[in-house]
């Protein structure tokens, strides 16, 4: 992985792009910007607090000093590219930066950018190209030794990766030798490796999650599966349940946004009560592997305060009828407990 970066998100830092969040919180190298043309002169701590701070740039010419790669900080429904990021890829390729996407649209087979990355030397990485020679599962995810925890949501984009990363790295400093299994853009960009589940071949994502479980699962003791989508989602339901049957987890964390009522993206689609998921989880599970919902992370992220995010908690334990927590906001050691 690159040591310094640039992270694209025109238009959508931050409460729309949470691959460029997910890398200023999580990922080991540094980013020295991040590009917003709607907020040049602002800084990322002025958004997301806790973080390692860096300026929010107009353009690839504004960031300061030298970076090794421009990574596409943004996931949008479908994945595809805006042609208005082309002249901050095209600059980044010309000044022999590698470029780091995770979207749909590969740029690998971009006539232009193709050539522009063969004149300079520079890589062009689509972190959503999954690799070659993936099968079918077998069923086989069950016979490792580590306990494997899955992430599932109420929704897509709930904070099922940043309960993921919260998760471990709470383990890790519990003394658990702990290891997140990455299935989307965000979690591979940050981890350095992974499969992307929602691009691999429907009967062969099941066999994709078995892969990683088996590759990772008897060098450590707990493994946490990055869910992806929700079992209710009208577009992501198939590639959730996928996870959910190729992991074969011996426990859930359920994430949920606070506040949000309909599936983002299908307004008309109102969300199921909090806790019909445990069910409908742990129902679909079954015929598999059996496993159960054992600990729930809130988002509270739009809650003003801390008093009222609690008690937006307490309500959220409540309903799925387990231990709760913000992991991000109060910490994920109760989701440790929970899991043990």
């Amino acid at each position: 992985m690159p040591d310094r970066v640039a992270v694209l998100a025109h238009g959508k830092f931050p409460d729309r792009s949470k691959t460029a969040n997910g890398i200023v919180r999580y990922a080991d190298y540094e980013v020295a910007a991040v590009l917003d043309r709607d907020r040049p002169g602002e800084r990322v701590a002025d958004h997301l607090p806790g973080v390692p701070d860096a300026p929010v740039v107009e353009s690839f010419a504004d960031v300061p000093g030298d970076v090794d790669a421009l990574v596409i900080g943004i996931a949008p429904i479908g994945g595809g590219f805006d042609e208005s990021w082309r002249p901050d890829v095209r600059a980044a390729i010309e000044a022999g930066c590698d470029v780091v996407s995770g979207l749909h649209y590969f740029l690998s087979d971009d006539a232009e950018f193709a050539r522009l990355a063969d004149e300079h030397g520079v890589d062009l990485r689509d972190v959503r190209r999954p690799r070659d020679g993936l099968t079918v599962a077998r069923g086989r995810a069950d016979e490792v030794s580590a306990d494997v925890v899955l992430t599932v949501g109420t929704d897509c984009s709930v904070g099922k990766m940043t309960a993921t990363m919260e998760l471990v790295a709470a383990a890790r400093e519990a003394g658990v030798d702990a290891c997140a299994v990455p299935t989307g853009q965000t979690g591979i960009m940050v981890e350095g490796w992974g499969t992307p589940v929602d691009r691999v071949v429907s009967d062969f994502t099941a066999g994709a999650v078995e892969e990683m479980i088996l590759e990772k699962g008897d060098d450590h003791d707990l493994l946490v599966v990055e869910g992806q989508g929700s079992v209710v989602h009208p577009a992501y339901s198939a590639v959730t349940c996928g996870i959910l049957h190729g992991a074969m987890p011996d426990a859930l964390v359920l994430c949920h946004a606070a506040g949000r009522e309909a599936v983002h993206g299908y307004e008309d689609t109102p969300l199921p009560p909090v806790g019909e998921y445990v069910d409908l989880y742990e129902s679909l599970a079954a015929p598999v592997h059996g496993t159960e919902v054992v600990a729930g992370a809130l988002n509270t992220a739009d809650v003003a305060g801390d008093d009222a995010a609690r008690d937006a908690v307490g309500a959220f334990a409540d309903g799925i009828d387990a231990p709760a927590t913000d992991p991000v906001r109060f910490g994920a050691a109760d989701l440790v407990e929970a899991v043990r």
